[in-house]
């Protein structure tokens, strides 16, 4: 029994030197096909998750700077997202509780009201937002296209309004043009009208609000639906972390007043979030079959490799090694097949990544991914979780072929051509 009592050291000695062979071979082709295929797996996941990453975060980030994360207003369950809200009195006490709560950022008022925009050519109607004097414009600072944003004069009410480039285009409108703005009257008396200036226009590639919202001083609101300067629609919560919206939300309603209400913008706009959540299952897909692909590769390559090396096999169970022994020799050539394309994979994913984020050059319709171009988000721990989950079970399914080297018989391998 010459090696009987080698272990470890010689299987890891001879996987090398079979897995570095430069001879010709049938073998060394499969273990490129394998590599190959092992690279495009985890390749393919690592980009799945983070353009999924992207997609959503980006889109998220949109609606929640539009509208901020949580919006607090008088309870009315029956009223639709762009209904107009019921005035409510600006209160000190909730404006603290929200303060006090270190996830919360900023805390803005608003109100809304419809209108029609009006041109000798044609007319669109808007949801009219008004915001303070000290509304946070950073918030919207990526939308901003064109122009600038409100100026607020000391006294009354300031006359620009900031367009969407989509409801601009539509009444042929540019920035400093004068704009016509019907209000209806709730009593059914004559509508109301003011000549506003067009100061920006901005663009977030969401429908639902390029189609529909326009941004005004608040208290042009409040001067046309008679309300007294301390009555609002309502406030918007900015959070600092958008994963703490249900937690603080939650808090939140608890300690507010009879008759307020506080809801997430996810509650507001089930439709989109429901939409993002569904890549999830996307990714959960595309992830399983990169594995399965490359599980499949590996098992069909290592079995190969087996078959060719069936007199290797037969002479070192001759020599005294024992099944477990040379399973190991094949296990790590596994592993180095494996780890070739775990490596291999990543630095294409990277490089792609790279690519994407520094020239945009995967471009998408605006209009229907509410994003004009692909959107690079990579976690590290993703990376982490991809490189060492392929491992680990690529590791463990490659012991499957191996059995094969239990019932391989010395003799008869030696023999074999």
């Amino acid at each position: 029994m010459i090696i009987k009592n080698f272990g470890l050291n010689l299987s890891y000695f001879i996987a090398r030197r079979v897995a570095f062979n430069r001879q010709r071979s049938f073998s060394r082709f499969i273990i490129r096909l394998a590599i190959v295929a092992t690279v495009i797996s985890v390749a393919a996941m690592i980009l799945t998750l983070a353009f999924t990453n992207g997609f959503q975060q980006t889109i998220g980030r949109k609606i929640f700077s539009f509208w901020g994360h949580i919006r607090v207003q008088h309870f009315e369950p029956d009223k639709v997202a762009i209904a107009e809200e019921m005035a409510i009195q600006k209160n000190d006490t909730v404006i603290s509780i929200a303060r006090r709560n270190p996830a919360v950022k900023t805390i803005e008022a608003f109100a809304t009201k419809n209108a029609l925009l009006k041109t000798s050519e044609t007319i669109e109607g808007v949801l009219l937002k008004g915001v303070e004097k000290t509304y946070d414009f950073a918030n919207l600072q990526q939308f901003l296209k064109h122009g600038r944003w409100l100026q607020f004069p000391d006294s009354g009410y300031s006359n620009d309004i900031l367009l969407s480039e989509q409801t601009a285009s539509e009444l042929k409108l540019k920035v400093n043009d004068p704009i016509l703005i019907y209000f209806i009257q709730n009593d059914g008396s004559a509508p109301r009208v003011r000549k506003l200036n067009v100061s920006g226009l901005y663009r977030t590639g969401i429908e639902e609000y390029d189609k529909l919202i326009a941004i005004s001083d608040i208290r042009l609101i409040q001067r046309l639906n008679n309300w007294g300067p301390g009555e609002i629609g309502g406030y918007e919560i900015f959070l600092k972390d958008y994963k703490q919206m249900d937690t603080v939300n939650n808090i939140l309603f608890n300690e507010l007043p009879s008759l307020w209400n506080s809801r997430t913008i996810r509650e507001i706009y089930p439709n989109i979030f429901d939409w993002l959540n569904l890549q999830d299952q996307t990714v959960a897909i595309v992830i399983n079959i990169m594995i399965v692909v490359a599980l499949l590769n590996l098992i069909t390559c290592l079995i190969i490799l087996v078959l060719e090396r069936t007199r290797m096999v037969g002479i070192l169970k001759a020599l005294g090694a024992a099944n477990p022994v040379i399973q190991r020799i094949f296990l790590f050539h596994g592993a180095f097949i494996t780890i070739a394309g775990i490596l291999g994979g990543n630095l294409i994913a990277l490089g792609i990544c790279w690519l994407q984020t520094r020239y945009g050059f995967i471009r998408l319709p605006e209009e229907m991914y509410y994003i004009s171009k692909a959107e690079v988000i990579l976690e590290w721990w993703q990376v982490l979780a991809v490189d060492l989950g392929t491992f680990i079970i690529c590791f463990l399914v490659l012991t499957i072929p191996t059995m094969i080297i239990r019932r391989v018989q010395p003799v008869k391998a030696i023999q074999f051509r």
